[in-house]
């Protein structure tokens, strides 16, 4: 449970740790219809690019059950099951997300091998030891304790099953973090506004990939929790991150 009185960060803002989870959950309310397509825009495109990068990753098996958090709309669960991935418990807070994810699985013909679930991160509605891999893209960051997340993680995860992160993080090119901090707080809100009538989402999205813990500082938050061997690979400079581990 969440003590009223501490508090945690949503964006820049600071909040009562209680409230943090419905704020975000408000936000996804609001940009659920539009979120793919905001995504294409936003990334012109590239997302699609570290998504498929993210599953070579993950390297889906015959017979794996894959664990796919704040997936909702479907998009890493599509791509695991056509890589050879047994089946997917797609689990999200939001529950206008997974709807767009059913909508979706049902026009690709996605019909086998998918469950949906509204459930959080920090407290997991499936067994302990239960799924071969676990899967958070772009979700990690919205989470009120990312500790809490990875714990959850190492408990639904089998022994030696995998675990994978695809998150935004922080750009390591010089000068080029300087052209994307303008990019990021002055055409994504607009972008929001224009197309999904939400700048305050995406003002949000930018403030909230600034308080995210830098590579190094995630992946050491990862051994802490119990998912050994962490290691990462940066994504366009570091505009994205993927991070995995294993539970041995």
């Amino acid at each position: 449970m969440n003590d009223p009185a501490q508090t945690t960060h949503f964006g820049f803002k600071t909040v009562a740790e209680a409230e943090k989870a419905s704020l975000v959950r408000g936000v996804f309310d609001s940009v659920a219809p539009s979120y793919d397509l905001m995504n294409d825009l936003m990334s012109l495109g590239i997302h699609r690019l570290w998504k498929n990068a993210f599953i070579d990753a993950v390297k889906p098996r015959p017979g794996e059950h894959l664990l796919d958090v704040a997936g909702g709309t479907g998009d890493i669960a599509f791509r695991f099951l056509k890589r050879g991935g047994e089946a997917v418990t797609v689990c999200d807070i939001n529950a206008e997300m997974l709807k767009v994810g059913r909508e979706r699985a049902i026009d690709k013909g996605h019909l086998q091998g998918l469950d949906w679930v509204v459930g959080d991160a920090e407290a997991l509605p499936v067994p302990d030891a239960s799924y071969d891999a676990y899967t958070i893209a772009f979700g990690l960051r919205n989470v009120t304790h990312i500790e809490r997340a990875l714990a959850e993680a190492r408990r639904i995860l089998k022994p030696g099953g995998r675990f994978f992160c695809l998150e935004f993080s922080h750009v390591v090119l010089p000068l080029f973090d300087k052209i994307y901090d303008t990019y990021s707080f002055s055409v994504l809100p607009w972008l929001g506004e224009k197309v999904a009538g939400d700048a305050q989402a995406y003002q949000y999205l930018a403030e909230s990939i600034r308080r995210f813990p830098p590579q190094e500082e995630l992946a050491g938050m990862m051994e802490e929790a119990g998912l050994e061997r962490a290691r990462f690979r940066n994504l366009s400079g570091g505009i994205a991150a993927i991070h995995w581990a294993w539970r041995l």
